[in-house]
């Protein structure tokens, strides 16, 4: 969009169906759209009542509230599209395959071959599994499918205590689930701030998340409803 703004000619691939590639599909903004509605249901369900507010027996329509976090990401997106249309970018949906010399094949619903001086490659990012522990989509997931599931798990592994499963920790426990948390490093939030991250973890822990630190995921043996996960913790 810049670029088209400083008058340059602009053509985006994308092979999403939508724009706005991970952040605005399946991250950063369904994550907190998820995780303000789970606390708005934990407040009224747990919180309410001590500040004098009766609200009666707490539902959970959780359709609804899915269908609420896809409404949050069709607008936005919907905006991506409508900026690529104001600034006159051309927008070809396929997989783009870079073919040398500047030229690029387009491999989607409608095929092609463009040319350009200068090439950006925003690829964004994906989950990615461990070699042992591959998705299937159903029982063993990635944040995408964690995202979207039709009922709250009773009980939910979480291997990572990176930003991404902890949100997602976050909002199924809040809704319900008994959510466990396997890292293998030291702590939390390895990456992040040490207050910030030993803060959160006294937080998740109030909102019921079992956390296990120093403890290395090895498998796990699926089941017809349920999976095992196998972990060492001090070589046990």
């Amino acid at each position: 969009i810049r670029a088209a703004q400083l008058g340059m000619k602009v053509a985006c691939v994308e092979k999403s169906r939508t724009l706005g590639g991970t952040c605005l599909n399946v991250g950063c903004i369904p994550s907190k759209a998820m995780l303000d509605s789970s606390e708005l249901f934990h407040l009224a369900k747990h919180r309410f009542e001590h500040h004098g507010i009766k609200v009666g027996d707490v539902e959970l329509d959780l359709s609804k509230m899915l269908t609420r976090k896809d409404g949050i990401v069709k607008s936005l997106t919907d905006g991506v599209a409508f900026l690529l249309k104001k600034n006159q970018i051309t927008h070809y949906s396929g997989a783009g395959k870079l073919l040398g010399n500047g030229k690029i094949q387009i491999v989607g619903d409608k095929p092609a071959e463009i040319e350009a001086g200068a090439i950006i490659l925003a690829t964004g990012s994906e989950p990615t599994p461990l070699p042992f522990l591959q998705f299937d989509g159903k029982q063993i997931v990635s944040s995408t499918e964690a995202l979207a599931f039709e009922r709250v798990p009773n009980q939910l592994v979480v291997i990572g205590g990176g930003f991404i499963g902890l949100e997602i920790g976050s909002v199924w426990a809040r809704l319900g689930a008994k959510v466990t948390v396997l890292e293998f490093l030291p702590r939390l939030l390895p990456f992040n701030d040490a207050d910030v991250a030993k803060a959160l973890h006294k937080s998740l822990q109030k909102q019921g998340l079992d956390i296990h630190l120093e403890t290395k995921v090895t498998g796990a043996t699926k089941q017809a409803i349920r999976v095992t996960v196998h972990a060492e913790q001090d070589g046990k």
